[in-house]
C-alpha cells in the first residue's frame, strides 16, 4: 500500500502544485480588471465581452485543457504535465501583455485557458496522492488559499496600476508570466506521484492507456454527475463573481476604488475562512454539515443582491457573507471530493472530464451574462440565487464524508 509524502517536503510539493490555482484565478481576475479598459479602447460590444469571458481561462478553453490534460496525466504521469504546461501558459500571456487588437485578447485567453485547464487535474491529483491521509483536506485547502490569493494580489496591484491605464494593467499579466516561468524550474525538482507509479506497475503488460469503460461505468458516472451538478451550478455564480464583479461595479457608477478593493476583500475573507474553517475542520468533522452551512450562506448572500439595490453597502455585506461561505464551500470540496471519488488510474481523467463540463457550461452561460446584467441585474441575481439553491441541495443530499480515510481504503469501499 502506498504511503503519502510527509513533513516539509509534502507541504512544499503541495504549494508548488497548488500555485496553478494562483495563476488560474490571477489570470481570470486580471482579465476582469482589463475588461472595462479594453471595452473603451477597442469599442467592444456586450456580446464581444461575453465572447471573451466564454473562451477565457474562466471557461471553455480551461475546460478543454482540463479534459486533454487529465487524460495525459493518467497516461504519462502527473509530472510531465505540470512541469511543462506553464511554458505554454507564459506563451499565451504574451498575447495579453502585448495585445494591440481584439483578436489578440481572444487568442491570449484561449492559450492561457488551455494551459491552466491542463494543470488543474495534474496538480489536484498530485496534492491528494501525496498528502498524508489524515491531512488531505488541509493540503487541498492550501491550493484553495493560493486560488484566492491570486485575485487578492492582482486586484490590490490593479488599484495602484489602473491610473496608468492599459499600460499599467499589462504588469498584472507580466507578473503572471514571470511566475509561470519560475514555476517551470521549481517543479522540475518534484517527484512523480508514487501512487500513480504503483497503479502503472499494477497493470503489468496491460496497455498503458485509460480504461474508458471503467471511467464511464455506473459507479463513476454517478460520481461525475454529482460533482458536475454540485460544482457546476455553483460555478455559474462563481464565474460571474470572478470575471464580472469589477465590471459591474464600474457600470453601476460605484466609487472607482470599489472595483478593485471590494472584490479583493471577498477573496481576502475567503482566505481567512479556508485557513480557519476548511483546513482546520474538513479532516475531522462532518463534511456534509460544513457544506450545508456554506450553501445556506451562499443563498442568503446572493439573495441580498436580488432583493436590494446594487449599492455599495449592499455589495459589501454580500461580499462578506459570500467570502466566509466560499472558503469552506463548493470549490474547496469539489477539489477534495473529485480526487477521493475515483481510483488513481483514472483520477485525473475523471477530474478533467468533470472540470471540462463545468467550465464549458460556464462559457456558454457567460455569453448571456453581460446582456442580462445590462438589461436587468435583479433578474440575473435571482437566476444566480436559483443556481446556488440547486447546487446546495444536490451537494448536501449526496455529500460524501471521507475524512481520515486513505485513498486505498476509499477505493476498497467502492468495491
Amino acid at each position: 500500500m502506498s504511503t503519502a509524502t510527509s513533513g516539509q517536503g509534502s507541504w512544499r510539493d503541495t504549494i508548488l502544485a497548488g500555485l496553478a490555482n494562483y495563476i488560474d484565478a490571477g489570470s481570470i481576475v486580471a482579465g476582469s480588471v482589463a475588461l472595462a479598459l479594453w471595452k473603451d479602447i477597442y469599442g467592444l460590444s456586450d456580446n464581444f465581452i461575453g465572447l471573451i469571458a466564454a473562451f477565457s481561462a474562466n471557461a471553455i478553453s480551461a475546460g478543454i485543457g482540463a479534459f486533454i490534460g487529465g487524460w495525459l496525466c493518467d497516461k504519462f504521469g502527473r509530472k510531465k504535465i505540470y512541469q511543462y504546461d506553464m511554458l505554454f501558459y507564459a506563451f499565451g500571456m504574451l498575447f495579453l501583455i502585448f495585445a494591440s487588437s481584439a483578436w489578440m485578447i481572444i487568442a491570449g485567453f484561449l492559450l492561457v485557458g488551455l494551459a491552466v485547464g491542463a494543470d488543474i487535474p495534474a496538480s489536484w491529483s498530485l496534492i491528494a496522492e501525496q498528502a498524508p491521509d489524515t491531512k488531505r483536506g488541509a493540503h487541498s485547502g492550501v491550493a484553495q488559499v493560493l486560488w484566492y490569493l491570486g485575485p487578492v494580489v492582482v486586484l490590490l496591484a490593479a488599484y495602484f496600476l489602473k491610473p496608468f491605464g492599459i499600460d499599467g494593467v499589462r504588469w498584472l499579466f507580466i507578473h503572471l508570466a514571470v511566475l509561470a516561468l519560475a514555476l517551470t524550474f521549481l517543479r522540475s525538482r518534484m517527484k512523480e506521484s508514487q501512487r500513480w507509479e504503483e497503479s502503472q506497475a499494477a497493470k503489468g503488460d496491460a496497455p498503458s492507456g485509460i480504461d474508458w469503460r471503467e471511467l464511464f461505468s455506473p459507479r463513476y458516472v454517478k460520481s461525475m454527475l454529482y460533482l458536475i451538478c454540485m460544482y457546476g451550478l455553483w460555478n455559474l455564480w462563481a464565474g460571474y463573481n470572478g470575471f464580472f464583479t469589477p465590471y459591474l461595479i464600474e457600470q453601476n457608477n460605484l466609487p472607482e476604488w470599489a472595483a478593485t478593493v471590494v472584490p479583493a476583500s471577498y477573496f481576502g475573507i475567503g482566505i481567512v475562512s479556508i485557513l480557519t474553517i476548511f483546513m482546520t475542520l474538513s479532516d475531522k468533522v462532518s463534511q456534509r454539515t460544513m457544506f450545508g452551512i456554506s450553501a445556506l450562506m451562499h443563498v442568503v448572500g446572493m439573495a441580498l443582491l436580488a432583493v436590494l439595490p446594487f449599492t455599495l453597502p449592499v455589495v459589501i455585506v454580500h461580499i462578506v457573507i459570500m467570502g466566509i461561505a466560499g472558503g469552506f464551500g463548493a470549490q474547496s470540496f469539489f477539489q477534495l471530493w473529485s480526487a477521493e471519488l475515483f481510483p488513481t488510474a483514472i483520477r485525473s481523467t475523471a477530474q478533467g472530464v468533470t472540470f471540462a463540463v463545468v467550465r464549458i457550461g460556464l462559457g456558454i452561460w457567460s455569453l448571456a451574462v453581460p446582456a442580462l446584467a445590462s438589461a436587468d441585474f435583479h433578474t440575473l441575481a435571482w437566476i444566480l440565487t436559483g443556481f446556488l439553491v440547486a447546487s446546495g441541495l444536490i451537494g448536501y443530499i449526496w455529500a460524501p464524508s471521507n475524512q481520515g480515510k486513505s485513498l486505498e481504503q476509499l477505493e476498497a469501499e467502492r468495491g
